[in-house]
């Protein structure tokens, strides 16, 4: 059952500056509706536990063990849909959430898809909704919108 306060997993690539900067900035927000789960700062990253001593394989499983207890906790996951491929790490937790009964979303500020008819359907339809800005996604939080389905 959904909390006062919704809890949230932000999946979405990690790997540029840019793509963190991008998840800060949604994820500052979203913090006046919802306590969010940043996996790049909540979590830990490849390069980051691998530079500490910890082998590949160890920080691998790390990562994944951490992100999926995330998961596991969240109500609603938000997947950021930009570029011409959305991000493939960011497609697993929306599968693994979507098959946990998660309410999951989009947010998809770029025109560019890899189809001319617009995103896999696999992605498409493991979604309720898909917001074109970060306006209208806190929005739908703050609204508690998913409520009334």
């Amino acid at each position: 059952m959904i909390s006062n306060r919704p809890s949230i997993y932000l999946a979405g690539p990690l790997f540029s500056p840019q793509e963190r900067q991008w998840n800060v900035l949604l994820r500052d927000s979203l913090t006046g509706f919802a306590d969010v789960y940043l996996p790049q700062e909540d979590g830990s990253l490849l390069v980051d536990l691998v530079a500490s001593g910890m082998s590949l394989e160890e920080a691998k499983s790390s990562i994944f063990s951490a992100d999926i207890r995330a998961i596991d906790r969240c109500d609603i996951l938000m997947i950021v849909m930009d570029g011409r491929v959305i991000d493939e790490g960011a497609c697993f937790e929306l599968g693994y959430a979507y098959s946990r009964g998660k309410i999951c979303v989009g947010i998809k500020t770029d025109v560019r898809s890899l189809l001319p008819v617009g995103d896999n359907p696999m992605i498409d339809c493991a979604l309720r909704k898909i917001f074109r800005d970060i306006d209208s996604a806190c929005d739908w939080i703050r609204r508690r919108q998913w409520e009334q389905h």
